[in-house]
């Protein structure tokens, strides 16, 4: 939703009704991943994308039928090779599409949702009984909607799982939204490879933070691609910004009284990364340390150290893209190995 929220509310002001089209499902390398979304307004307005160019037009006649009072529509389409080359992708696929004029009130909410940060799971009956049902739940236990409510039992494990997908109850078929804020990396260590992993978390829509408790370090000047600077102790920080179940947690300051001190506390969190810089000799000594400090042996496997992949970095560049490669395979549950040696889909859907 979040990349055509700014359209919906601005034909919302003009007191247009809109439809929005949402891809719910895809077979073979589909152009655009699950939860794709096309607003369409009543007054003949387009923003966002299901498909790149392929199915664009006749979803929006779809759109029109729905605004014109039509009943919500659940669309398949085989996208073939030769229509696929023609906008530019590299093959074709399938792909499942529900267009729909939500609910007012689900829909006013869900953009309160996207613009404060707050996550949530937006269910949408497709198919089957009460077919464009809709209820939203909030992860504060907040609901909007009349949608089943029995559907409001799945919500957690969804936005925890970070995956929007079809889900096949009672007689139904629901696509569960997963909606909610970018990932986070907060990184420990105002140094040059923090400002190049802040760069490269911009350009793929992250969130980054960097901490550092000397702050002659953590400066806009030293890191001004950091969405947010934060002058103090590991402790104060991690209290501050609370790292959850979509942070990351990079520590690359390499120095005892900042290192343990931020590991313990990371370990003692939800986040779904604890990566720290060092040689295996510094990986080591650095266990140790957190095993007199009290870290349980299993807590301290979930520390990805030395952090990153495998792929010969030497420059902070390198070394940052090596790091947040790492990330996104451990938050997607894949192992960062060779595409050529993998099996299954190439895509992993994850929001």
């Amino acid at each position: 939703m979040r990349g055509i929220s700014a359209d919906i509310e601005r034909w919302r002001g003009r007191g247009e009704q809109v439809a929005i089209a949402t891809v719910v499902a895809t077979r073979r390398s589909a152009p655009r991943p699950v939860g794709s979304k096309l607003g369409v307004s009543a007054g003949g307005e387009l923003a966002g994308s299901v498909s790149g160019g392929c199915v664009e037009n006749e979803v929006f006649g779809v759109a029109r039928e729905v605004l014109a009072g039509g009943p919500s529509r659940l669309l398949t389409y085989g996208i073939s090779d030769d229509m696929a080359l023609e906008v530019g992708l590299p093959c074709g696929g399938e792909i499942d599409v529900f267009v729909d004029a939500p609910d007012e009130a689900v829909l006013r909410r869900l953009l309160e949702a996207s613009e404060r940060g707050e996550r949530a799971v937006h269910f949408t009956v497709v198919d089957g009984d009460e077919a464009g049902a809709e209820l939203l739940v909030l992860e504060s236990g907040e609901t909007v909607g009349g949608g089943p409510a029995e559907l409001t039992g799945h919500a957690e494990a969804i936005v925890r799982g970070k995956r929007s997908q079809l889900l096949e109850l009672e007689g139904r078929t629901v696509f569960a939204d997963v909606v909610g804020p970018p990932p986070r990396v907060l990184v420990f260590g105002a140094v040059d490879t923090a400002e190049a992993l802040c760069k490269a978390c911009r350009l793929i829509g992250w969130e980054s933070i960097v901490a550092d408790a000397r702050a002659k370090f953590a400066t806009g000047e030293r890191i001004p691609s950091a969405g947010e600077l934060v002058v103090g102790w590991p402790e104060d920080v991690l209290e501050r910004v609370r790292p959850d179940h979509d942070t990351a947690v990079v520590v690359l300051t390499h120095e005892e009284k900042f290192d343990i001190p931020t590991l313990v506390g990371a370990l003692a969190t939800e986040a779904f990364y604890v990566g720290a810089l060092g040689s295996r000799r510094a990986q080591e000594r650095r266990r140790e340390r957190l095993l007199g400090a009290g870290v349980d042996e299993v807590e301290l496997e979930r520390i990805w150290g030395p952090s990153g992949l495998d792929l010969g970095a030497q420059s902070p560049e390198e070394t940052a893209l090596s790091i947040l490669g790492e990330i996104l395979a451990v938050r997607a549950g894949r192992g960062g190995g060779h595409l050529k040696e993998a099996g299954g889909r190439i895509h992993a859907d994850v929001a």
